[in-house]
C-alpha cells in the first residue's frame, strides 16, 4: 500500500473499536487482528480453494505441476453460508471407515478396532448425536443425525402438525426458504386444507428493510392465536441474515398454546444455540453450510425431550422406520414398533455411515474451537466488514463523500445477525459486480436481482479476507457504475 506500516506497528487486543482507530481501513490493521486471533490456527485445518483451482477445467493435477507453489494464492472464500470448505481431517476419518468396511464387511456393524475414530456402524449414529448435541444446546437424546433438511421437516411436521377444526394454521415468514414454504404448503394440502386459509405469511412492513422485528412476529402470533396450530420460522433468515429471537418467540407462542419449530440451517455452527433451554419443540437443519460437511451432507434434527418420551407403549405419533426402533429389540423383527427414547426414535432407515463419518469429522473441530469462542470471533469479523463497508468512501479522491451504490439489509445489531451481511446493490449492478469478484477469486453468494450475501466463517476466514473482499468489492462497484453509464 506504500504506507510504510507493518503489523508490528499495531498494538491490538480484540475486540477492537474499529471506529476509534483511523488505521482500521489499512491492510496492516487487518493482519494485526489476525495475528492476535486465538482461533487463527483453525484456518490451517481446512482446504481453501485457490484462485487457480477455481478456474481449473480438470480435477486431475497436470504432471509436473507444483501444487505447493506460494504463487497459487487462496481464494477469498466468503460463502460458508451456502457451502463450507473441506476440513482436512475428513480424509483421515474416511480412510478409517473405508479400511473397516474393507477388512470387516458386515461384521463392521458390531466389531470395533483399537485405533477407530468412530464406533462400529450399529452405534455410529449415537456417536454422531453425542458430538452434535453441544452445537445446538441439547442432550444427545434430543438430537439425531439423519436424512436431509426438507425430508426431516416433513417427518417432523407429520408428527407436530396435527390440525383440528379449531386450530389448523401454520405461521411462517413470507420469504422463508422456498423448500420450507413448499414443505409447509404441501403438509397443509395433505390434510385437505386450503393454504390460502391455513398458511399465514409474515411479510416485512417496509420492502426497503426486509427484516421482521420480534414485535411484529409476536403481533402476528397474537392475531392468529385462536386458530394456529404451529409456528415454523428460520433461526437465521437465509436472505437477510437476520437472527430471530428464538427464546422470546418460542415462549410467546407456547403461552398461546401453539407448538414451535425452527429451521436452523443457517444457525447451526453459526450462533450459540440453546434449543433445550429455550423450550423449542422441534428443529431441523443441514450440515453443509457452517458445519462444513460437504454438498447435501446428512442433516440433523432436534426433538425436545418431552416429545420423545416412550411410556408404557405410548409415544408421540410419527412416521416410523426400523432404525427408530428400540435398539435392544430392533433385530427381533416382530413388527411391533417401540421407538427409542428421544430424537433417535424418529429415525427411519439405517444411516449412511460414510455421510455420518464426514459430519462427525467436522464436528471434531467445533469441539476443539467451542461455539462461544467462534461466535465471539464471528461478531468481530462481521463488525469489521460492516465498518469497512459503511465508513470507507467509494471514491478515494473524495474522502468526505459517503454516497454508496449499496445498502446493508442485515440488522446492524450483532445480536440480531449471524456470520452474514446481505448487501443490496443499486439495480442493474449485480452482474458486473459478480464478474469482477469472480475475476479476483472472490467467492460469495447472489440472490437476484440485487443482493449478494457475504459470510465470513470464523473457523477459517480471516480479517485479512474481509479487508481484501472490501477492497475488491469497492472496485467492482466502481467498475459496475462506469459500465452502466
Amino acid at each position: 500500500m506504500g504506507s510504510g506500516l507493518h503489523t508490528q506497528d499495531f498494538q491490538l487486543t480484540p475486540p477492537l473499536p474499529y471506529w476509534e482507530d483511523a488505521r482500521a481501513n489499512q491492510k496492516e490493521y487487518a493482519q494485526a487482528l489476525d495475528d492476535c486471533d486465538p482461533l487463527k490456527s483453525f484456518r490451517d485445518q481446512f482446504i481453501i480453494p485457490s484462485k487457480k483451482d477455481l478456474k481449473r477445467k480438470l480435477l486431475a493435477v497436470p504432471e509436473g505441476e507444483d501444487t505447493s507453489s506460494s504463487s497459487d494464492s487462496p481464494s477469498i472464500y466468503l460463502c460458508g453460508n451456502s457451502l463450507g470448505v473441506q476440513p482436512k481431517n475428513v480424509r483421515k476419518y474416511l480412510d478409517k471407515y473405508l479400511r473397516s468396511w474393507a477388512i470387516k464387511g458386515v461384521t463392521g456393524h458390531f466389531v470395533g478396532h483399537d485405533d477407530e475414530l468412530l464406533p462400529p456402524y450399529l452405534h455410529v449414529d449415537s456417536a454422531g448425536a453425542e458430538a452434535l448435541a453441544p452445537l445446538v444446546g441439547a442432550s444427545p437424546k434430543e438430537v439425531a443425525l439423519m436424512g436431509t433438511l426438507t425430508g426431516n421437516l416433513h417427518l417432523l411436521l407429520t408428527s407436530f402438525y396435527r390440525p383440528t377444526a379449531e386450530r389448523y394454521k401454520i405461521i411462517i415468514e413470507g420469504k422463508a426458504f422456498p423448500s420450507d414454504h413448499y414443505a409447509v404448503e404441501s403438509q397443509i394440502q395433505l390434510h385437505n386444507l386450503d393454504p390460502s386459509q391455513a398458511l399465514v405469511l409474515i411479510e416485512p412492513e417496509d420492502p426497503e428493510r426486509p427484516t421482521l422485528s420480534t414485535e411484529q412476529i409476536l403481533r402476528v402470533i397474537d392475531e392468529n392465536a385462536a386458530d394456529t396450530a404451529l409456528v415454523l420460522l428460520s433461526g437465521i433468515q437465509y436472505y437477510t441474515g437476520q437472527y430471530f429471537d428464538i427464546k422470546t418467540i418460542t415462549a410467546h407462542a407456547h403461552s398461546k398454546g401453539i407448538l414451535v419449530g425452527w429451521d436452523c440451517a443457517h444457525a447451526v455452527g453459526n450462533v450459540v444455540l440453546q434449543l433445550h433451554d429455550w423450550d423449542v419443540d422441534f428443529a431441523a437443519w443441514c450440515h453443509y453450510k457452517y458445519v462444513n460437511s460437504g454438498p447435501g451432507a446428512m442433516a440433523g434434527l432436534f426433538v425436545h425431550e418431552r416429545h420423545g418420551k416412550v411410556e408404557k407403549g405410548s409415544f408421540r405419533p410419527r412416521l416410523a422406520g426400523w432404525w427408530g426402533h428400540d435398539k435392544s429389540t430392533r433385530f427381533n423383527m416382530d413388527n411391533k414398533f417401540v421407538p427409542q427414547e428421544g430424537a433417535a426414535g424418529f429415525q427411519l432407515s439405517n444411516p449412511s455411515v460414510i455421510d455420518l463419518t464426514v459430519v462427525t469429522a467436522s464436528l471434531e473441530l467445533f469441539k476443539q474451537a467451542t461455539m462461544p469462542a467462534l461466535r465471539k470471533k464471528s461478531v468481530e469479523l462481521t463488525g469489521y466488514l460492516e465498518y469497512l463497508l459503511t465508513k470507507t468512501p467509494l471514491d478515494p479522491s473524495d474522502p468526505d463523500s459517503n454516497s454508496k451504490p449499496f445498502t446493508i439489509i442485515t440488522p446492524s445489531n450483532p445480536e440480531e445477525r449471524g456470520a452474514q451481511l446481505s448487501i443490496r446493490l443499486r439495480m442493474g449492478l449485480l452482474d458486473k459486480v459478480l464478474e469482477v469478484l469472480e475475476e479476483n477469486g472472490v467467492v460469495v453468494d447472489e440472490r437476484k436481482p440485487d443482493v449478494i450475501r457475504v459470510a465470513p466463517a470464523p473457523l477459517y476466514n480471516t480479517f485479512t479476507d474481509v479487508w481484501e473482499f472490501h477492497r475488491i468489492f469497492l472496485q467492482a462497484c466502481r467498475d459496475a457504475i462506469a459500465a452502466a453509464r
